[in-house]
């Protein structure tokens, strides 16, 4: 066992633990949630993760985004976490993908993921992102914020919630109007990569059709059925 991860262990058997250098994961966008998320698995341990976003950091960046700083500012926010995992973790492998999810590329780049984790900003490219794991036969692990507020989900293939979850006709996030804190993402990263791990090491209770609910600022959760 590498020192790195003795802090993981009781947590996971060192069997899990090491089952993770040999994972996939694919992260679907490295802003808010996303830059968490990469950081939260590179140090866990997880093999190989795919770093998926075609934009580049801003200063309204800056408050929430864990990857940003003034000093790479106007550089893909996916090179910038392919950067940071290389000092965090250099015994994993994540590679820079520097384009927006499409219809027409997504199979590509989420071909081969053992899980891949929603977090996009906008419901348009959920809902192709969801398609396409259920063509591919992939988990999603899905997660939103907006404010104090935030929802987590594990979509496995066959469950297609978050088009049903989503109205089609208003394609409109919460997150314009309800604005996007430091905190709120911090959380809800947090509880997708605990959602990640659990479909890797085939350990606890999935939010698997169930939606967390999350309301920051009166301290209330709830988990709905869906």
């Amino acid at each position: 066992m590498l020192p790195r991860y003795a802090r993981n262990i009781a947590t996971l058997s060192i069997e899990e633990n090491e089952s993770l250098s040999q994972r996939r994961v694919c992260v679907i966008g490295c802003g808010g949630l996303g830059g968490y998320v990469i950081e939260m698995l590179g140090r866990l341990g997880i093999g190989h993760i795919t770093a998926v976003d075609g934009d580049v950091f801003d200063e309204s960046n800056l408050n929430r985004q864990i990857l940003s700083d003034i000093e790479v500012l106007g550089v893909k926010k996916a090179i910038i976490a392919q950067q940071r995992m290389s000092k965090v973790n250099p015994l994993i492998k994540i590679d820079a993908i520097t384009e927006r999810l499409t219809q027409a590329n997504g199979k590509q780049i989420i071909s081969g993921a053992d899980v891949i984790v929603d977090a996009l900003d906008n419901i348009e490219s959920r809902l192709i992102l969801e398609a396409l794991c259920e063509e591919l036969n992939i988990p999603l692990v899905h997660g939103a914020i907006a404010g104090w507020y935030g929802q987590v989900s594990t979509i496995l293939p066959g469950d297609k919630l978050l088009s049903r979850f989503y109205a089609k006709e208003n394609l409109q996030g919460a997150e314009k109007k309800y604005g996007n804190p430091s905190f709120t993402p911090a959380m809800v990263a947090s509880i997708e990569v605990s959602e990640v791990l659990k479909l890797l090491i085939g350990r606890g209770e999935l939010l698997n059709k169930k939606v967390l609910l999350i309301d920051l600022l009166r301290q209330e959760y709830e988990v709905i059925d869906f």
